[in-house]
Protein backbone atom coordinates (compact mmCIF):
# COMPACT_ATOMS: atom_id res chain seq x y z
CA UNK A 1 0.00 0.00 0.00
CA UNK A 2 1.17 3.34 -0.75
CA UNK A 3 2.51 5.86 2.16
CA UNK A 4 1.27 8.81 2.83
CA UNK A 5 4.08 11.12 1.79
CA UNK A 6 4.23 14.04 -0.08
CA UNK A 7 4.51 11.90 -3.55
CA UNK A 8 3.82 13.96 -7.19
CA UNK A 9 0.08 12.73 -8.71
CA UNK A 10 -0.64 12.94 -12.17
CA UNK A 11 -4.27 12.54 -12.72
CA UNK A 12 -6.35 11.10 -15.98
CA UNK A 13 -9.54 11.91 -16.72
CA UNK A 14 -11.87 10.48 -19.80
CA UNK A 15 -15.19 9.63 -21.42
CA UNK A 16 -16.44 7.94 -23.99
CA UNK A 17 -18.80 9.67 -26.31
CA UNK A 18 -21.64 7.04 -26.49
CA UNK A 19 -21.57 6.33 -22.88
CA UNK A 20 -21.16 9.25 -20.44
CA UNK A 21 -21.76 13.16 -20.94
CA UNK A 22 -19.18 16.00 -21.15
CA UNK A 23 -19.72 16.68 -17.22
CA UNK A 24 -18.27 13.49 -16.17
CA UNK A 25 -14.47 14.72 -16.89
CA UNK A 26 -14.54 17.51 -13.90
CA UNK A 27 -16.73 15.30 -11.87
CA UNK A 28 -13.77 12.01 -12.15
CA UNK A 29 -10.97 15.04 -12.01
CA UNK A 30 -12.53 16.42 -8.07
CA UNK A 31 -12.85 12.91 -7.03
CA UNK A 32 -9.50 12.25 -7.56
CA UNK A 33 -8.28 15.63 -5.80
CA UNK A 34 -10.09 14.76 -3.23
CA UNK A 35 -8.00 11.35 -2.60
CA UNK A 36 -4.85 12.87 -3.42
CA UNK A 37 -5.66 14.95 -0.62
CA UNK A 38 -6.50 12.15 1.71
CA UNK A 39 -3.20 10.83 0.43
CA UNK A 40 -1.38 13.71 1.21
CA UNK A 41 -0.27 13.62 -2.50
CA UNK A 42 0.32 16.99 -4.14
CA UNK A 43 -1.30 16.81 -7.71
CA UNK A 44 1.08 18.25 -10.77
CA UNK A 45 -0.77 18.08 -13.65
CA UNK A 46 -4.46 16.38 -14.87
CA UNK A 47 -4.76 14.74 -18.21
CA UNK A 48 -8.19 14.56 -20.06
CA UNK A 49 -9.40 12.98 -23.13
CA UNK A 50 -12.99 14.10 -23.62
CA UNK A 51 -15.12 11.54 -26.27
CA UNK A 52 -12.62 9.11 -26.75
CA UNK A 53 -13.25 5.21 -26.58
CA UNK A 54 -11.44 3.56 -24.32
CA UNK A 55 -10.05 0.70 -26.67
CA UNK A 56 -7.76 3.23 -28.11
CA UNK A 57 -4.57 4.41 -26.72
CA UNK A 58 -4.03 7.27 -29.70
CA UNK A 59 -5.65 9.49 -26.97
CA UNK A 60 -3.71 12.87 -26.97
CA UNK A 61 -3.81 13.58 -23.35
CA UNK A 62 -3.26 9.68 -22.67
CA UNK A 63 0.07 10.05 -24.80
CA UNK A 64 0.89 13.20 -23.02
CA UNK A 65 0.37 11.46 -19.94
CA UNK A 66 3.11 9.04 -20.16
CA UNK A 67 5.19 11.07 -22.19
CA UNK A 68 5.07 13.16 -18.62
CA UNK A 69 6.08 9.92 -16.60
CA UNK A 70 9.02 9.19 -19.61
CA UNK A 71 11.03 12.05 -17.71
CA UNK A 72 10.32 11.62 -14.55
CA UNK A 73 7.33 14.21 -13.85
CA UNK A 74 5.10 12.48 -11.02
CA UNK A 75 5.57 9.68 -8.69
CA UNK A 76 1.58 8.35 -8.50
CA UNK A 77 -0.72 7.86 -11.75
CA UNK A 78 -4.77 8.68 -10.16
CA UNK A 79 -7.92 7.54 -12.03
CA UNK A 80 -11.47 6.76 -11.26
CA UNK A 81 -11.10 3.47 -12.34
CA UNK A 82 -8.75 1.25 -14.04
CA UNK A 83 -11.41 1.41 -17.43
CA UNK A 84 -10.65 5.49 -17.18
CA UNK A 85 -7.09 4.61 -18.42
CA UNK A 86 -7.93 1.74 -21.10
CA UNK A 87 -10.44 -0.76 -21.70
CA UNK A 88 -7.87 -2.86 -23.72
CA UNK A 89 -5.78 -5.68 -22.54
CA UNK A 90 -2.67 -5.15 -24.11
CA UNK A 91 -2.33 -1.48 -23.67
CA UNK A 92 -3.49 -1.48 -20.00
CA UNK A 93 -0.74 -4.51 -19.23
CA UNK A 94 1.89 -2.41 -21.65
CA UNK A 95 0.74 1.01 -19.05
CA UNK A 96 1.50 -0.71 -16.01
CA UNK A 97 4.69 -2.43 -17.17
CA UNK A 98 6.10 0.90 -18.29
CA UNK A 99 4.75 3.04 -14.88
CA UNK A 100 6.37 -0.21 -12.80
CA UNK A 101 9.40 0.51 -14.98
CA UNK A 102 9.93 4.00 -13.95
CA UNK A 103 8.60 3.22 -10.53
CA UNK A 104 5.91 5.16 -10.98
CA UNK A 105 2.47 3.34 -8.89
CA UNK A 106 -1.10 3.22 -10.69
CA UNK A 107 -3.99 4.41 -7.83
CA UNK A 108 -7.51 4.25 -8.38
CA UNK A 109 -10.38 4.70 -6.15
CA UNK A 110 -12.77 2.39 -7.35
CA UNK A 111 -9.70 -0.55 -7.08
CA UNK A 112 -6.96 1.25 -4.73
CA UNK A 113 -3.40 0.12 -5.53
CA UNK A 114 -3.42 -1.59 -9.07
CA UNK A 115 -1.64 -4.65 -8.78
CA UNK A 116 -0.78 -7.12 -11.50
CA UNK A 117 -3.90 -8.69 -10.47
CA UNK A 118 -5.96 -6.20 -11.46
CA UNK A 119 -4.26 -6.04 -14.49
CA UNK A 120 -5.28 -9.40 -15.49
CA UNK A 121 -8.83 -9.85 -14.19
CA UNK A 122 -9.81 -5.75 -15.19
CA UNK A 123 -8.30 -5.97 -18.35
CA UNK A 124 -10.17 -8.95 -19.38
CA UNK A 125 -13.58 -8.05 -18.11
CA UNK A 126 -12.89 -4.75 -19.97
CA UNK A 127 -12.42 -6.74 -23.40
CA UNK A 128 -15.38 -9.05 -22.29
CA UNK A 129 -17.23 -5.80 -21.95
CA UNK A 130 -16.39 -4.34 -25.32
CA UNK A 131 -17.08 -7.71 -27.13
CA UNK A 132 -20.42 -8.02 -25.69
CA UNK A 133 -21.38 -4.12 -26.78
CA UNK A 134 -20.64 -4.62 -29.80
CA UNK A 135 -22.47 -7.93 -30.36
CA UNK A 136 -25.31 -6.33 -28.60
CA UNK A 137 -25.01 -3.10 -30.49
CA UNK A 138 -24.89 -5.32 -33.59
CA UNK A 139 -28.18 -6.94 -33.04
CA UNK A 140 -30.26 -3.88 -32.24
CA UNK A 141 -29.08 -2.31 -35.60
CA UNK A 142 -30.06 -5.71 -37.41
CA UNK A 143 -33.46 -5.39 -35.61
CA UNK A 144 -33.55 -1.84 -37.09
CA UNK A 145 -32.85 -3.07 -40.61
CA UNK A 146 -35.33 -5.75 -40.77
CA UNK A 147 -38.13 -3.02 -39.99
CA UNK A 148 -37.30 -0.82 -42.64
CA UNK A 149 -35.78 2.08 -40.77
CA UNK A 150 -32.09 3.72 -40.44
CA UNK A 151 -29.10 1.69 -39.02
CA UNK A 152 -26.77 4.67 -38.93
CA UNK A 153 -26.49 7.84 -41.05
CA UNK A 154 -28.96 9.13 -44.05
CA UNK A 155 -27.87 8.50 -47.53
CA UNK A 156 -28.12 11.50 -49.84
CA UNK A 157 -31.73 12.00 -50.85
CA UNK A 158 -33.43 11.41 -48.04
CA UNK A 159 -34.07 12.76 -44.79
CA UNK A 160 -35.54 12.35 -41.05
CA UNK A 161 -38.86 11.46 -40.41
CA UNK A 162 -39.43 11.95 -36.61
CA UNK A 163 -43.21 11.36 -35.54
CA UNK A 164 -44.49 12.52 -31.80
CA UNK A 165 -45.38 9.61 -29.88
CA UNK A 166 -48.34 9.07 -27.40
CA UNK A 167 -45.45 9.67 -24.43
CA UNK A 168 -44.34 12.58 -25.92
CA UNK A 169 -40.91 11.06 -27.47
CA UNK A 170 -40.54 11.09 -31.32
CA UNK A 171 -39.52 7.87 -33.78
CA UNK A 172 -35.98 7.44 -34.82
CA UNK A 173 -35.03 5.54 -37.67
CA UNK A 174 -37.39 6.68 -40.30
CA UNK A 175 -36.63 8.17 -43.50
CA UNK A 176 -38.69 9.92 -46.15
CA UNK A 177 -37.37 11.38 -49.61
CA UNK A 178 -36.07 14.85 -49.76
CA UNK A 179 -37.11 16.07 -53.40
CA UNK A 180 -34.19 18.59 -53.67
CA UNK A 181 -31.94 16.21 -53.52
CA UNK A 182 -33.86 13.21 -54.99
CA UNK A 183 -33.40 15.81 -58.25
CA UNK A 184 -29.94 15.36 -58.05
CA UNK A 185 -29.27 11.79 -57.81
CA UNK A 186 -31.55 11.25 -60.79
CA UNK A 187 -29.42 14.42 -62.67
CA UNK A 188 -25.99 11.68 -61.56
CA UNK A 189 -27.69 8.77 -62.90
CA UNK A 190 -29.14 10.51 -65.93
CA UNK A 191 -25.94 12.28 -66.91
CA UNK A 192 -24.09 8.78 -66.26
CA UNK A 193 -26.35 7.00 -68.38
CA UNK A 194 -25.29 9.90 -71.25
CA UNK A 195 -22.01 9.36 -71.15
CA UNK A 196 -20.37 11.89 -68.78
CA UNK A 197 -18.03 10.91 -66.41
CA UNK A 198 -18.00 11.26 -62.50
CA UNK A 199 -15.41 13.44 -62.69
CA UNK A 200 -16.90 15.53 -65.22
CA UNK A 201 -20.47 15.44 -63.57
CA UNK A 202 -18.85 16.25 -60.04
CA UNK A 203 -17.49 19.34 -61.54
CA UNK A 204 -20.55 20.64 -63.10
CA UNK A 205 -22.30 19.93 -59.77
CA UNK A 206 -19.57 22.15 -57.93
CA UNK A 207 -20.04 24.73 -61.14
CA UNK A 208 -23.90 25.32 -59.96
CA UNK A 209 -23.35 25.32 -56.28
CA UNK A 210 -25.07 22.08 -55.73
CA UNK A 211 -24.34 21.21 -52.16
CA UNK A 212 -22.55 17.96 -51.53
CA UNK A 213 -22.88 15.28 -49.25
CA UNK A 214 -22.09 16.05 -45.30
CA UNK A 215 -21.23 19.48 -46.84
CA UNK A 216 -22.04 20.34 -42.93
CA UNK A 217 -20.37 17.73 -41.32
CA UNK A 218 -16.88 15.67 -42.03
CA UNK A 219 -17.23 16.11 -45.44
CA UNK A 220 -15.17 18.37 -47.81
CA UNK A 221 -18.30 20.34 -48.50
CA UNK A 222 -17.80 19.89 -52.40
CA UNK A 223 -18.54 16.56 -55.01
CA UNK A 224 -15.70 14.42 -56.02
CA UNK A 225 -15.79 11.44 -58.69
CA UNK A 226 -15.37 9.20 -55.55
CA UNK A 227 -18.54 10.78 -53.94
CA UNK A 228 -20.06 9.24 -57.27
CA UNK A 229 -18.27 6.50 -58.73
CA UNK A 230 -17.34 5.07 -54.73
CA UNK A 231 -16.47 1.38 -54.69
CA UNK A 232 -19.29 -1.56 -55.96
CA UNK A 233 -18.38 -4.41 -54.15
CA UNK A 234 -18.73 -2.13 -50.57
CA UNK A 235 -21.87 -0.25 -52.37
CA UNK A 236 -20.71 3.12 -51.48
CA UNK A 237 -21.13 6.18 -53.90
CA UNK A 238 -24.20 7.59 -55.23
CA UNK A 239 -23.92 5.37 -58.32
CA UNK A 240 -23.98 1.91 -55.91
CA UNK A 241 -26.76 2.72 -53.17
CA UNK A 242 -29.58 0.30 -54.08
CA UNK A 243 -31.49 1.89 -51.45
CA UNK A 244 -32.33 4.38 -54.59
CA UNK A 245 -33.80 1.37 -56.52
CA UNK A 246 -35.83 0.50 -53.00
CA UNK A 247 -33.99 -2.45 -52.10
CA UNK A 248 -31.99 -1.46 -48.37
CA UNK A 249 -28.53 -3.94 -48.05
CA UNK A 250 -26.91 -3.53 -44.83
CA UNK A 251 -23.97 -5.58 -43.14
CA UNK A 252 -22.08 -5.62 -46.63
CA UNK A 253 -18.73 -5.35 -44.10
CA UNK A 254 -17.59 -4.86 -40.66
CA UNK A 255 -14.62 -2.89 -39.14
CA UNK A 256 -11.60 -4.07 -37.15
CA UNK A 257 -9.03 -1.79 -35.42
CA UNK A 258 -5.42 -2.21 -36.27
CA UNK A 259 -3.90 -2.94 -33.17
CA UNK A 260 -0.88 -0.67 -34.54
CA UNK A 261 -2.43 2.46 -35.47
CA UNK A 262 -5.62 2.10 -34.09
CA UNK A 263 -7.41 3.14 -36.85
CA UNK A 264 -10.88 0.99 -38.24
CA UNK A 265 -10.38 -1.60 -40.99
CA UNK A 266 -12.99 -2.44 -43.27
CA UNK A 267 -13.37 -6.21 -43.91
CA UNK A 268 -16.41 -7.27 -46.67
CA UNK A 269 -18.63 -9.51 -45.55
CA UNK A 270 -19.55 -12.66 -47.21
CA UNK A 271 -22.83 -12.08 -49.25
CA UNK A 272 -24.90 -14.75 -47.31
CA UNK A 273 -24.20 -13.03 -44.36
CA UNK A 274 -26.06 -9.51 -45.84
CA UNK A 275 -29.30 -8.34 -44.61
CA UNK A 276 -31.58 -6.59 -47.72
CA UNK A 277 -35.01 -5.86 -46.93
CA UNK A 278 -37.32 -4.05 -49.82
CA UNK A 279 -38.81 -0.68 -48.84
CA UNK A 280 -40.55 0.65 -52.44
CA UNK A 281 -41.60 3.39 -50.45
CA UNK A 282 -37.68 4.76 -50.91
CA UNK A 283 -37.34 4.29 -54.74
CA UNK A 284 -35.92 7.41 -56.49
CA UNK A 285 -34.16 5.35 -59.77
CA UNK A 286 -36.57 3.11 -62.39
CA UNK A 287 -34.91 -0.37 -62.92
CA UNK A 288 -34.16 0.26 -66.42
CA UNK A 289 -31.87 3.15 -65.38
CA UNK A 290 -30.36 1.65 -62.79
CA UNK A 291 -29.42 -1.44 -64.77
CA UNK A 292 -28.04 0.70 -67.80
CA UNK A 293 -25.75 3.19 -65.12
CA UNK A 294 -24.69 -0.92 -63.22
CA UNK A 295 -23.72 -2.29 -67.39
CA UNK A 296 -21.77 0.81 -68.50
CA UNK A 297 -19.97 0.73 -64.75
CA UNK A 298 -19.60 -2.85 -65.29
CA UNK A 299 -18.11 -2.20 -69.12
CA UNK A 300 -15.67 0.30 -68.22
CA UNK A 301 -14.08 -1.98 -64.85
CA UNK A 302 -13.69 -4.74 -67.85
CA UNK A 303 -11.80 -2.12 -70.00
CA UNK A 304 -9.48 -1.27 -66.86
CA UNK A 305 -9.03 -5.11 -66.27
CA UNK A 306 -8.01 -5.21 -70.02
CA UNK A 307 -5.27 -2.59 -70.46
CA UNK A 308 -3.82 -3.77 -66.89
CA UNK A 309 -3.21 -6.74 -68.61
CA UNK A 310 -1.51 -5.13 -71.75
CA UNK A 311 0.94 -2.99 -69.73
CA UNK A 312 3.88 -4.54 -69.06
CA UNK A 313 5.48 -4.32 -65.17
CA UNK A 314 1.36 -3.44 -64.01
CA UNK A 315 0.58 -4.44 -61.05
CA UNK A 316 -1.68 -7.20 -60.51
CA UNK A 317 -5.39 -7.06 -60.29
CA UNK A 318 -5.77 -8.30 -56.58
CA UNK A 319 -2.84 -6.35 -55.34
CA UNK A 320 -4.69 -2.86 -56.84
CA UNK A 321 -4.55 -1.97 -53.09
CA UNK A 322 -0.69 -1.73 -52.51
CA UNK A 323 0.62 1.45 -52.94
CA UNK A 324 2.55 1.57 -56.57
CA UNK A 325 5.21 4.49 -55.22
CA UNK A 326 7.30 4.75 -52.42
CA UNK A 327 5.06 7.37 -51.35
CA UNK A 328 2.07 7.08 -52.70
CA UNK A 329 -1.29 7.59 -50.11
CA UNK A 330 0.38 10.15 -48.53
CA UNK A 331 0.86 13.26 -50.36
CA UNK A 332 -1.33 16.13 -48.99
CA UNK A 333 -1.97 19.46 -50.33
CA UNK A 334 -0.77 22.25 -48.28
CA UNK A 335 -3.56 24.50 -49.60
CA UNK A 336 -6.89 22.65 -49.14
CA UNK A 337 -5.93 19.09 -47.16
CA UNK A 338 -6.72 16.49 -50.61
CA UNK A 339 -4.50 13.96 -51.64
CA UNK A 340 -1.84 14.80 -54.12
CA UNK A 341 -2.16 11.97 -56.76
CA UNK A 342 -0.89 11.27 -60.06
CA UNK A 343 -2.50 13.38 -62.85
CA UNK A 344 0.28 11.90 -65.66
CA UNK A 345 2.99 9.38 -65.76
CA UNK A 346 5.64 11.46 -64.04
CA UNK A 347 3.79 14.08 -62.44
CA UNK A 348 2.04 14.59 -59.27
CA UNK A 349 -1.34 17.67 -58.02
CA UNK A 350 -3.61 18.11 -56.45
CA UNK A 351 -6.78 15.90 -56.24
CA UNK A 352 -9.31 18.75 -55.52
CA UNK A 353 -7.98 21.10 -57.80
CA UNK A 354 -8.32 18.36 -60.49
CA UNK A 355 -11.20 16.18 -60.20
CA UNK A 356 -13.47 18.63 -58.24
CA UNK A 357 -12.34 22.11 -59.41
CA UNK A 358 -12.22 23.21 -55.44
CA UNK A 359 -8.62 24.11 -54.95
CA UNK A 360 -7.09 26.47 -57.05
CA UNK A 361 -3.54 24.79 -56.81
CA UNK A 362 -2.82 23.78 -60.10
CA UNK A 363 0.90 23.72 -59.41
CA UNK A 364 2.15 20.07 -60.42
CA UNK A 365 5.88 18.19 -59.31
CA UNK A 366 7.87 15.05 -60.85
CA UNK A 367 7.01 12.03 -58.71
CA UNK A 368 10.67 11.67 -58.89
CA UNK A 369 11.80 14.71 -57.19
CA UNK A 370 9.53 14.78 -54.24
CA UNK A 371 11.04 11.04 -53.42
CA UNK A 372 14.54 12.62 -54.25
CA UNK A 373 14.07 15.04 -51.42
CA UNK A 374 12.99 13.04 -48.97
CA UNK A 375 15.29 10.40 -49.48
CA UNK A 376 18.34 13.27 -49.30
CA UNK A 377 16.44 14.59 -46.25
CA UNK A 378 16.91 11.28 -44.85
CA UNK A 379 20.41 10.51 -45.42
CA UNK A 380 21.64 14.05 -44.48
CA UNK A 381 20.24 13.81 -40.92
CA UNK A 382 21.16 9.90 -40.26
CA UNK A 383 24.79 11.12 -41.28
CA UNK A 384 24.79 14.14 -38.46
CA UNK A 385 27.63 13.62 -36.36
CA UNK A 386 25.08 13.09 -32.85
CA UNK A 387 23.74 10.48 -35.05
CA UNK A 388 26.85 8.61 -35.63
CA UNK A 389 27.61 8.92 -32.04
CA UNK A 390 24.62 7.76 -31.30
CA UNK A 391 25.80 4.53 -33.62
CA UNK A 392 28.99 4.12 -31.68
CA UNK A 393 27.48 3.99 -28.08
CA UNK A 394 24.97 1.45 -29.13
CA UNK A 395 28.04 -0.47 -30.81
CA UNK A 396 29.66 -0.93 -27.62
CA UNK A 397 26.82 -1.28 -26.01
CA UNK A 398 26.68 -4.44 -28.15
CA UNK A 399 29.52 -5.32 -27.88
CA UNK A 400 29.67 -4.85 -23.97
CA UNK A 401 26.49 -6.85 -24.13
CA UNK A 402 28.41 -10.05 -25.58
CA UNK A 403 31.46 -9.69 -23.28
CA UNK A 404 29.23 -10.12 -20.41
CA UNK A 405 27.49 -13.47 -21.51
CA UNK A 406 31.29 -14.48 -22.30
CA UNK A 407 32.20 -13.38 -18.34
CA UNK A 408 28.88 -15.01 -17.36
CA UNK A 409 29.75 -18.67 -18.82
CA UNK A 410 33.46 -17.84 -17.28
CA UNK A 411 32.26 -17.27 -14.12
CA UNK A 412 29.74 -20.39 -14.08
CA UNK A 413 32.58 -22.72 -15.42
CA UNK A 414 35.01 -21.73 -12.72
CA UNK A 415 32.46 -21.94 -9.77
CA UNK A 416 31.70 -25.60 -11.13
CA UNK A 417 35.41 -26.53 -10.87
CA UNK A 418 35.83 -25.44 -7.84
CA UNK A 419 32.94 -27.67 -6.70
CA UNK A 420 34.24 -30.06 -8.31
CA UNK A 421 37.55 -30.10 -7.14
CA UNK A 422 36.08 -29.33 -3.43
CA UNK A 423 34.48 -32.72 -3.55
CA UNK A 424 37.81 -34.27 -5.03
CA UNK A 425 39.70 -33.20 -1.90
CA UNK A 426 36.69 -34.77 0.43
CA UNK A 427 37.13 -38.15 -1.26
CA UNK A 428 41.05 -37.90 -0.72
CA UNK A 429 40.79 -36.74 2.98
CA UNK A 430 38.56 -39.26 3.52
CA UNK A 431 40.80 -42.00 2.32
CA UNK A 432 43.91 -40.78 4.50
CA UNK A 433 41.68 -41.39 7.22
CA UNK A 434 40.91 -44.96 6.74
CA UNK A 435 37.79 -44.48 5.44
CA UNK A 436 38.31 -46.28 2.03
CA UNK A 437 34.98 -47.60 0.21
CA UNK A 438 34.89 -49.35 -3.44
CA UNK A 439 32.40 -47.01 -4.66
CA UNK A 440 35.09 -44.15 -3.80
CA UNK A 441 36.85 -45.27 -6.68
CA UNK A 442 33.95 -44.81 -9.47
CA UNK A 443 33.10 -41.55 -7.76
CA UNK A 444 36.37 -40.37 -7.86
CA UNK A 445 36.42 -41.10 -11.70
CA UNK A 446 33.79 -39.51 -12.41
CA UNK A 447 35.54 -36.37 -10.75
CA UNK A 448 38.39 -36.48 -12.67
CA UNK A 449 36.75 -36.39 -15.84
CA UNK A 450 34.59 -33.85 -14.96
CA UNK A 451 37.30 -31.65 -13.55
CA UNK A 452 39.44 -32.51 -17.12
CA UNK A 453 36.64 -31.21 -19.26
CA UNK A 454 36.00 -27.82 -17.13
CA UNK A 455 39.55 -26.93 -16.85
CA UNK A 456 39.45 -27.67 -21.20
CA UNK A 457 36.16 -25.49 -21.17
CA UNK A 458 38.07 -22.77 -19.48
CA UNK A 459 41.01 -22.99 -21.86
CA UNK A 460 39.28 -22.85 -24.87
CA UNK A 461 37.03 -19.56 -23.83
CA UNK A 462 38.99 -16.20 -25.11
CA UNK A 463 40.38 -13.82 -22.80
CA UNK A 464 38.54 -10.43 -21.56
CA UNK A 465 40.03 -7.63 -23.69
CA UNK A 466 39.62 -4.03 -23.65
CA UNK A 467 36.30 -2.58 -25.68
CA UNK A 468 37.90 -0.77 -28.65
CA UNK A 469 36.32 1.25 -31.22
CA UNK A 470 37.59 0.81 -35.12
CA UNK A 471 38.88 4.01 -36.28
CA UNK A 472 36.64 3.57 -39.21
CA UNK A 473 33.31 2.67 -37.59
CA UNK A 474 31.64 6.52 -38.88
CA UNK A 475 32.64 5.17 -42.06
CA UNK A 476 30.82 1.59 -41.90
CA UNK A 477 28.24 3.59 -40.69
CA UNK A 478 27.75 6.21 -43.64
CA UNK A 479 28.33 3.49 -45.93
CA UNK A 480 25.06 1.04 -44.67
CA UNK A 481 23.12 5.03 -44.46
CA UNK A 482 23.81 5.05 -48.18
CA UNK A 483 22.95 1.27 -49.02
CA UNK A 484 19.99 1.88 -46.90
CA UNK A 485 18.72 5.40 -49.69
CA UNK A 486 19.80 3.07 -52.02
CA UNK A 487 18.15 -0.06 -51.18
CA UNK A 488 14.65 2.10 -51.42
CA UNK A 489 14.89 2.56 -54.56
CA UNK A 490 16.31 -0.83 -56.19
CA UNK A 491 13.80 -2.97 -57.79
CA UNK A 492 14.42 -6.14 -55.42
CA UNK A 493 14.40 -4.37 -52.59
CA UNK A 494 12.00 -1.16 -53.07
CA UNK A 495 9.14 -2.90 -51.66
CA UNK A 496 10.36 -4.41 -48.44
CA UNK A 497 11.70 -1.39 -47.56
CA UNK A 498 9.27 1.23 -48.55
CA UNK A 499 7.02 -0.36 -46.12
CA UNK A 500 9.50 0.17 -43.58
CA UNK A 501 9.86 3.37 -44.67
CA UNK A 502 6.24 3.92 -45.38
CA UNK A 503 5.65 3.00 -41.57
CA UNK A 504 7.05 6.01 -39.96
CA UNK A 505 5.53 8.92 -41.93
CA UNK A 506 1.95 9.77 -41.21
CA UNK A 507 1.75 12.31 -43.67
CA UNK A 508 3.72 14.67 -46.33
CA UNK A 509 2.69 18.07 -47.27
CA UNK A 510 3.52 19.71 -50.27
CA UNK A 511 2.56 23.77 -50.46
CA UNK A 512 3.05 25.47 -53.68
CA UNK A 513 5.86 27.97 -53.21
CA UNK A 514 7.32 30.38 -56.17
CA UNK A 515 11.18 30.53 -54.23
CA UNK A 516 11.22 26.86 -53.49
CA UNK A 517 12.80 23.99 -55.14
CA UNK A 518 9.97 22.89 -57.67
CA UNK A 519 7.98 25.10 -57.11
CA UNK A 520 6.61 23.66 -53.33
CA UNK A 521 7.54 23.18 -49.61
CA UNK A 522 7.42 19.81 -48.30
CA UNK A 523 6.33 18.97 -44.72
CA UNK A 524 7.25 16.06 -43.87
CA UNK A 525 5.21 14.25 -40.29
CA UNK A 526 5.47 11.31 -38.78
CA UNK A 527 7.66 9.00 -36.64
CA UNK A 528 10.27 9.08 -39.14
CA UNK A 529 10.51 12.47 -37.58
CA UNK A 530 10.81 10.98 -34.26
CA UNK A 531 14.27 9.24 -35.59
CA UNK A 532 15.49 12.05 -37.34
CA UNK A 533 14.95 14.34 -34.34
CA UNK A 534 18.06 12.22 -32.54
CA UNK A 535 20.17 14.73 -34.02
CA UNK A 536 18.35 17.84 -32.83
CA UNK A 537 18.94 20.13 -29.75
CA UNK A 538 16.28 19.38 -27.14
CA UNK A 539 14.34 20.94 -24.77
CA UNK A 540 11.92 18.81 -22.70
CA UNK A 541 9.98 17.52 -25.07
CA UNK A 542 9.96 19.53 -27.84
CA UNK A 543 12.93 20.29 -30.51
CA UNK A 544 14.16 24.26 -31.23
CA UNK A 545 13.76 25.18 -34.86
CA UNK A 546 16.54 24.83 -36.60
CA UNK A 547 18.11 24.88 -40.22
CA UNK A 548 20.83 23.51 -41.56
CA UNK A 549 22.57 23.01 -45.29
CA UNK A 550 20.34 20.61 -46.37
CA UNK A 551 17.32 22.73 -45.91
CA UNK A 552 15.50 20.68 -43.33
CA UNK A 553 13.86 22.34 -40.64
CA UNK A 554 13.00 20.60 -37.40
CA UNK A 555 9.29 22.00 -36.42
CA UNK A 556 7.90 20.43 -33.24
CA UNK A 557 9.23 16.79 -32.05
CA UNK A 558 8.17 14.00 -29.83
CA UNK A 559 10.58 11.18 -29.11
CA UNK A 560 8.70 7.48 -29.13
CA UNK A 561 6.40 5.36 -31.14
CA UNK A 562 2.96 6.04 -30.71
CA UNK A 563 3.23 9.72 -29.62
CA UNK A 564 2.32 12.73 -31.36
CA UNK A 565 4.60 12.90 -34.99
CA UNK A 566 6.95 15.03 -35.82
CA UNK A 567 7.11 17.82 -38.35
CA UNK A 568 10.37 18.47 -40.85
CA UNK A 569 10.42 21.09 -43.48
CA UNK A 570 12.71 19.53 -46.56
Amino acid sequence: MLQKTSLRAAIYARYSSDQQSAASIPDQIRLCRRLCEEQGWDVVEAFADEAMSGATHLRPDFQRMQQLAMVGGFDVLIAESLDRLSRDQEHIAGLHKRMGYRGIQIFTKAEGEITELHIGLGGTMSAMFLRQLAQKTHRGLEGRVKAGKSAGGISYGYALDRQPLPDGTYTTGDRVIDPSEAAIVRRIFTEYDRGRSARAIAIGLNRDGIPAPRSGGKGSGSWSFSTISGNWKRGTGILNNELYVGKLVWNRQRFVKDPDSGKRQARPNPPEAWITEDIPGLRIIEDDLWTRVKQRQGAIRDDIRTERAAEPGAPRIERGHRPRYLLSGFLACGCCGSGYIMISDSRLGCAAARNSGTCTNRKTIKRTDVETRVLSGLKDKLLHPDLIQEFIAEFQREIKKERLAALSEQTQAERQLAKVVKEIDNIVTAITQGMFHPSMKAKMDGLEAERASLEAKLAALPQAEPISIHPGIADIYARKVADLVSALNEEDTRAEAADLLRGLIDKINLRPDADAPNGHVIELYGELGAILSLCGDQEGTKAKARSGATGIRQLTMVAGAGFEPAAFRL
